[in-house]
């Protein structure tokens, strides 16, 4: 079903090592608004939307997940030459003690990714309108994550993503239209 292709979706690049930064950009990785939540999310709700729908789902599912790799590799790279001690100073020290320089799914303040943050209702307008909610809320996140760094280069790559969920909740807009004009949806619904 789905082909891998060895290469990120947009490049990433930084221009200096900066666990702070990476200790906020954890929360796009395994936080309530983040890429795992929202992949998870579209792709469990496609079992319960009607069938014109179910390929934007899995297009943007399969998205987000690109867009989870690209997380992890800003975190890999804002944190690779860190020492010890400069993780704990960036707030990283209890993730360091317990996962070394690993990623684990967790929030920006360690909380551990749970699924309560995957919402499905069964119902493709109230799903549909959550993920609009879910993608604005990503969006407002890469633009805070933006202004709390001056490294250019990876503004560069959080300016791509926030673009994106710009783009998913238009589409997700637009999937809403078109069951509002659909008669079977109708007839269910």
């Amino acid at each position: 079903m789905w082909i891998y292709e060895k290469k990120l979706q947009y490049p990433v690049r930084v221009s200096k090592c900066d666990p702070r930064m990476a200790k906020f950009l954890i929360e796009q990785y395994g936080g309530a608004d983040g890429e795992l939540a929202a992949a998870l999310r579209y792709m469990n709700q496609r079992y319960s939307i009607p069938g014109k729908i179910i390929g934007l789902l899995t297009d943007i599912s399969t998205e987000e997940l690109a867009h989870l790799e690209m997380i992890a590799t800003m975190v890999y790279k804002l944190t690779k030459d860190a020492t010890p001690q400069q993780l704990e100073q960036a707030g990283l020290g209890a993730h360091y003690v317990n996962h070394d320089s690993a990623l684990f799914y967790e929030n920006a303040g360690g909380v551990p990714f749970t699924a309560a943050y995957i919402q499905a209702k069964g119902d493709p307008i109230a799903d549909l309108y959550e993920d609009i909610a879910a993608e604005e809320k990503a969006r407002a996140t890469y633009q805070w994550l933006i202004n709390m760094t001056d490294d250019v280069d990876l503004m560069d790559s959080l300016k791509f993503l926030r673009e994106r969920e710009i783009v998913h909740s238009q589409r997700f807009r637009e999937a809403v239209e078109i069951l509002k004009e659909d008669r079977e949806y109708k007839k269910v619904y």
